[in-house]
């Protein structure tokens, strides 16, 4: 019954990890001495700029959004607006938050933005894409029993799994091992990165495994 909406989620999940591949090698390749570690937030930035351009432009081909009622100028560039500031203020939460779980406050405070930035790439921008700036509409997919298509509880499970990843990532960064990834937030923005890629291939092949089971409220 979702077979054609689970190959088209397969093949979007996989460019958008070809996305991650690309942001990681490409500046190895062009700029000197480029490393996940040494020059970790051109890292950061090259992956969220990556997935997030990446991420804009297949969604919108897909046309996996909600159709908008409204067709006007004015109304696609406030939508336009809103989704640049749900975007911002996304990235000033996340902040927030990795400053109540204890990251610095003031010393690292760009690394944290930087942590906090990739993280709304990862996260808000796919609800962004799918479910468009309707905070309800984010409200109600991730509320219990809340998916209403295959897209929603495809974005149960990438979030989910991006935030498990980062917060994963915090537990080696107090040990005392002395390693290059326990720098902040090295371990932090590479474990939301593992667990994005990992919701990527795990959304799809849990929809297939369980499609028959699948049952969705009409919109």
């Amino acid at each position: 019954m979702w077979d054609h909406e689970i190959r088209a989620m397969a093949s979007t999940h996989a460019i958008i990890a070809a996305s991650v591949f690309m942001a990681t090698v490409l500046p190895a390749a062009l700029v000197r001495g480029f490393s996940v570690y040494g020059t970790h937030l051109l890292w950061l930035y090259s992956v969220s700029g990556a997935v997030t351009a990446v991420s804009v432009a297949v969604f919108w081909l897909l046309g996996v959004s909600p159709p908008t009622k409204k067709h006007t100028l004015g109304y696609k560039l406030s939508r336009l607006f809103r989704s640049c500031l749900y975007f911002f203020l996304s990235c000033l939460f996340f902040h927030a938050v990795v400053v109540l779980y204890g990251a610095p406050l003031i010393e690292a405070a760009l690394e944290t933005f930087s942590l906090a930035v990739l993280l709304t790439s990862l996260t808000t921008l796919r609800c962004l894409c799918v479910l468009g700036p309707n905070v309800q509409a984010w409200i109600r997919v991730f509320s219990r029993h809340g998916a209403m298509s295959v897209w929603d509880t495809c974005l149960q499970i990438t979030v989910a799994c991006t935030l498990v990843g980062a917060w994963v990532g915090a537990f080696p960064i107090p040990l005392d091992w002395d390693r290059p990834w326990q720098v902040w937030p090295v371990s932090c923005s590479l474990g939301a990165t593992i667990g994005f890629l990992t919701g990527l291939v795990a959304a799809p092949a849990w929809i297939h495994y369980h499609r028959k089971q699948l049952t969705y409220k009409c919109k």
